[in-house]
């Protein structure tokens, strides 16, 4: 494979390499389609109620990751070419192209997937009774009673956007910025090192077990070391609906830790580190494999 993620000996791919690349967001949405499937039961359990809401993950985080491996996989493609024209540089540069290429796609991440997010913890999360609820109502909570304070994807964007307005749909952004962008650095590097590594030499490219291994440890690596951040933009997001208690991150991580201990952080962190393995495994395996299938190379490609 090489240490590379997009070296010359790839078949069709290598012939792409000058141009920008639509597959890579086709192959990202199969990739997010197949990481859905596999992890929405395990997602739910970490946010409340098992198989809420499957339809509205399966649609968006598609999209998301999307636009995520699109976006990583060109701007590393643009860097690399852009590396390969200076004579004077060297391998060493390799690991700047993933690295700035990661923080691109985490950024862009987090413009899409906050909104995304934040409507789907607000739907899962009404399967969860709140004790504290009568402590600080809403006004429109109280008034509903027991009944839920969203009816559906589109019920929940429009009430949001109505009470919260257009700034209500970024809610937790910064957390999540905080979370996605050395995240998705623990995401892709990984990947591209650990999959070099397993590789054979003699290959030209990593095997579907390889790919599936490599991504697996890849994504375990990531959500267990996002998991503080993960916390906190996930009690950032579900605020608001029965009760307003944070007034942003630092006022967040200070109230968490002042009533439940610096424990509260690493809360779920197996969860995460479990289900990112089959997720991630599954979310490679479907971009390399349909990707390899788009563009009829005979190996396994990488982002």
């Amino acid at each position: 494979m090489g240490t590379d993620p997009a070296p010359g000996k790839r078949g069709a791919a290598a012939g792409a390499m000058g141009n920008f690349q639509l597959e890579d967001f086709v192959a990202g949405w199969i990739g997010g389609a197949a990481s859905v499937i596999v992890g929405h039961p395990l997602d739910t359990v970490k946010v409340f109620g098992f198989f809420k809401g499957m339809s509205f993950p399966l649609a968006s985080i598609a999209v998301y990751n999307s636009v995520v491996f699109g976006v990583f996989s060109n701007t590393q493609r643009f860097l690399s070419q852009h590396r390969c024209r200076e004579p004077e540089a060297g391998p060493p540069r390799v690991l700047s192209d993933l690295l700035l290429a990661s923080v691109v796609a985490g950024v862009v991440s987090v413009g899409l997937g906050a909104p995304v997010d934040l409507i789907k913890i607000r739907l899962q999360m009404q399967t969860q009774p709140f004790q504290e609820a009568n402590l600080s109502l809403k006004p429109r909570v109280a008034a509903l009673g027991e009944q839920p304070a969203y009816q559906g994807p589109v019920h929940c964007f429009a009430t949001i956007v109505r009470t919260e307005g257009l700034a209500g749909l970024y809610r937790g952004a910064s957390a999540m910025l905080l979370r996605d962008v050395p995240g998705y650095c623990l995401y892709f590097i990984p990947y591209v090192f650990l999959s070099d590594w397993i590789t054979p030499e003699a290959c030209a490219g990593p095997s579907p077990c390889a790919v599936w291994l490599a991504g697996g440890m890849a994504g375990a690596i990531s959500w267990g070391t996002a998991t503080p951040m993960d916390v906190v933009k996930s009690r950032l997001q579900a605020d608001g609906v029965y009760v307003n208690k944070y007034r942003g991150v630092l006022d967040c991580i200070s109230q968490s830790y002042q009533k439940e201990g610096l424990k509260v952080f690493f809360r779920g962190i197996t969860v995460n580190a479990v289900r990112g393995f089959p997720m991630s495994a599954a979310m490679f395996l479907g971009y390399e494999l349909s990707l390899q299938a788009i563009r009829g190379d005979h190996v396994v490609t990488s982002p």
